[in-house]
């Protein structure tokens, strides 16, 4: 996808980038790109990519949510900022908050958020950690290309208010949500709509659940890692 490509499909979807977001997005291109030479952040090595796989797809939450309309956001498993990074740029009234496990790759977004002059909340932490202090204060909850869904739902619901979204952006879902059912229920939420396109340019198949969370998470959700993976095993 060429930047001209990608503006086009911006306004498919009701965003008209500014001059200093689509400067933003070419900055943060071109520093991923060098940045991986050395650290591995992503597979992907080229600008059209980057521009279809990583800034487009990330994007597309909007088609779930108006963010707009949204204070605060976590993004869990962020890796090079994917949606999370990507999200502040084209909205930059969003309080937003980063997380990862990873070491390397929050030293790269720490860098990336001085180059671009832009603040964001960076945490070096694993989710089940995190939440200990963190517990219902998020409007909205995210994640692309993480892990299966009754991992991600279990480590993110209990990050929600009551009435927030975990919205996480997906490819083929079908099987995993039938096996998340049970999880959704101990958590007190509910898909309310299940959105699926297609990436122009490849095709790829995509699908962002909206997860709405209706009463607060019991409290001894979510589970250790070990505890969570042994369960699906069984």
């Amino acid at each position: 996808m060429s930047e001209n490509e990608f503006i086009i499909e911006l306004k498919n979807l009701g965003i008209n980038p500014t001059p200093e977001i689509l400067n933003k997005l070419n900055l943060y291109c071109d520093y991923l790109l060098e940045y991986n030479k050395t650290t591995n952040l992503t597979a992907i090595k080229t600008k059209e990519e980057v521009y279809l796989k990583h800034f487009y797809d990330s994007i597309t939450i909007v088609k779930a949510i108006d963010l707009n309309k949204v204070n605060n956001i976590l993004d869990i498993g962020t890796g090079a900022g994917f949606p999370g990074m990507v999200l502040k740029i084209i909205f930059p009234n969003l309080n937003m908050t980063l997380l990862d496990s990873n070491n390397k790759k929050l030293k790269f977004l720490e860098c990336l958020s001085k180059k671009l002059d832009i603040k964001v909340t960076l945490i070096n932490e694993r989710a089940e950690n995190y939440i200990k202090n963190h517990r219902e204060e998020y409007d909205v909850v995210t994640s692309r290309a993480v892990a299966d869904l009754r991992i991600l739902s279990e480590l993110a619901i209990p990050f929600l208010k009551v009435n927030g979204f975990f919205i996480p952006l997906k490819a083929e879902v079908v099987e995993e949500l039938k096996a998340s059912k049970k999880i959704l229920t101990c958590l007190s939420s509910k898909v309310i709509n299940v959105i699926n396109f297609n990436l122009p340019i490849n095709n790829h198949k995509r699908t962002i659940l909206i997860i709405k969370k209706e009463k607060k998470s019991n409290d001894k959700y979510p589970r250790s890692y070990s505890k969570i993976l042994k369960d699906l095993k069984n």
